[in-house]
């Protein structure tokens, strides 16, 4: 059965294994660590009672920024970060937040087109953002805006 409910501390080493699986260049432990307290809206996606998927999102009065998704890769293409997403969305509506930012690679099509499809808008590019084993690239800043409940 999936279950989304609050990433704990007790949860950030499971999260963490699932981080280094999924991205390319993973945040290290001690930032993983270190975005996690009173402002953090952090969700995870249990399956079976085993982490599958968490995202991580910090909330500044009315705005609020996703800073990390993943889920595991052997459970990809199954609608969990879609799930996560709108969890989060519906969870902002009621703290009265106006606004969800997140960037995304350029080249991380299977994200943007996610995002697009749940209405997220491209904002502006900030050009070399991101490192790459072979430079840098691309973040694409897109925006949500949350309707009241």
């Amino acid at each position: 059965m999936k279950i989304i409910s609050t990433l704990t501390h007790a949860d950030l080493d499971d999260a963490y294994r699932i981080e280094i699986q999924c991205h390319p260049i993973a945040w290290s432990k001690a930032t993983f660590h270190s975005n996690q307290g009173e402002r953090y809206i952090n969700k995870k996606v249990t399956i079976n009672q085993q982490l599958v998927g968490f995202l991580i999102c910090q909330q500044v009065v009315d705005e609020a920024t996703l800073f990390n998704i993943a889920i595991h890769p052997c459970m990809q293409k199954q609608g969990l970060a879609t799930s996560l997403l709108t969890d989060l969305i519906e969870e902002l509506a009621t703290k009265n937040v106006h606004t969800l930012w997140l960037e995304v690679r350029a080249s991380n099509h299977t994200a943007i087109h996610l995002y697009e499809r749940l209405g997220f808008n491209e904002i502006t590019v900030r050009k070399n953002y991101y490192p790459t084993a072979h430079g840098r690239e691309d973040a694409i800043i897109m925006a949500y805006t949350i309707s009241r409940l």
